[in-house]
């Protein structure tokens, strides 16, 4: 009985199917965001339709435009991953840009006092484990915050951005400067301490790939997802954050303390988006230097919108992103007239209407779903 129920009501009228808000809704984002963008590229007195084929050959055309592009996914799969995982307990954490900031620091003072010798998948676990711890603390204050001071986290993430900054500005001036150099970065670490490159690792393996700043946290950002889905929804205490997210007094009546789910969540959060900081200092950097994140925290808001919070669909969005940021540099350096600010703009609009818009079209396909199933 229970059976025909739920056949029954799958097939009402008026339901609409789960892909229309995964997939298609998505992608009719995306394509009024690139419309648009052929129409700032046309107001330059450039060729839409040549701008793309640029914009894809540029992300995926060659080995190394695909190395380039999987490097910058890497990044936006962590910093995705944490604002999925504050969102299904009820939170927005915009301090990704922070806590990846912290989390690279971490790591960098673990390779830093390694002394020379040391095997690296010691060195990397310990960088990882360093980056996810400074990360997740840098992401508990907010959490406990909010949790028992009712400080809303989105304002407190916000000033913590600010402060991580502050603080690593000081350290790189004031203390782990190297020694008879002006430029605020630090010495370079040890060489066994380095995240090894795609390309060597491949090499391990007897197979050839051209050199790119793609790095092994690729695969640490893939295990992150597999981890993520298992944990949000295959545990208890996942359970337990999808419920305070859903319904804190119906978590409450169910015996759930949201204060303790709400900073479980930040403090995962955070440890998520610290390990942001391994793909650039530990994998390309090899040293710490100021400003290393390059906005990967905010690009991290708009790859967990657009991936509907689920790891799959971040894994898609930071593609996506990591083929626009990589693509969009090739497009300024074909097209005189497309300079590096009109590439941001291109950018910008995706996050819009992938972001902010992203329920645009939600009414009106869902009322032609309704509608077709009503005459059905």
């Amino acid at each position: 009985m229970a059976a025909a129920e739920d056949s029954g009501l799958a097939g009402a009228p008026g339901r609409v199917p789960a892909w229309v808000g995964l997939a298609l809704l998505p992608l009719l984002n995306l394509a009024l965001a690139l419309a648009l963008s052929g129409f700032v590229v046309l107001a330059v007195g450039e060729s839409p339709w040549a701008a793309l084929k640029v914009l894809a050959w540029g992300a995926a055309g060659y080995p190394e435009a695909v190395g380039f592009t999987l490097y910058y996914a890497t990044g936006f799969i962590f910093t995705g991953l944490a604002v999925a995982m504050a969102f299904h307990a009820g939170l927005f954490n915009i301090g990704g840009e922070g806590q990846a900031y912290l989390g690279g620091l971490g790591a960098g003072l673990v390779a830093l006092s390694m002394p020379a010798g040391w095997p690296w998948p010691v060195a990397a676990l310990l960088g990882v484990a360093a980056a996810a711890l400074f990360g997740g603390a840098w992401a508990f204050l907010p959490g406990w915050l909010q949790a028992r001071r009712g400080s809303h986290v989105v304002i407190t993430t916000i000033m913590f951005n600010f402060i991580a900054s502050a603080l690593m500005t000081w350290l790189m001036v004031d203390v782990l400067i190297k020694p008879g150099q002006q430029s605020p970065e630090s010495r370079e670490f040890p060489p066994d301490t380095w995240m090894p490159a795609m390309d060597r690792a491949l090499g391990w393996l007897g197979i050839e790939a051209p050199a790119s700043p793609l790095n092994l946290s690729f695969l640490v950002a893939l295990g992150c997802c597999a981890l993520v889905y298992g944990f949000v929804w295959h545990t208890r205490w996942g359970y337990a954050l999808r419920v305070v997210g859903q319904n804190e007094r119906a978590a409450v009546y169910a015996g759930i303390s949201p204060a303790r789910a709400v900073i479980l969540a930040m403090i995962l959060s955070g440890a998520l988006a610290g390990l942001a900081g391994v793909n650039e200092v530990l994998g390309v950097q090899h040293r710490l230097i100021l400003n290393f994140t390059g906005g990967v925290g905010f690009v991290g808001i708009a790859v967990a919108l657009m991936g509907r919070n689920h790891p799959v669909g971040i894994v898609l969005a930071a593609l996506l992103f990591g083929a626009l940021y990589q693509g969009g540099s090739e497009l300024s350096f074909e097209f005189q007239t497309i300079n590096r600010e009109m590439v941001v703009v291109i950018q910008g609009l995706v996050i819009l209407f992938a972001g902010a818009m992203e329920n645009l079209f939600r009414p009106q396909v869902e009322a032609l779903f309704r509608g077709s199933a009503r005459h059905g």
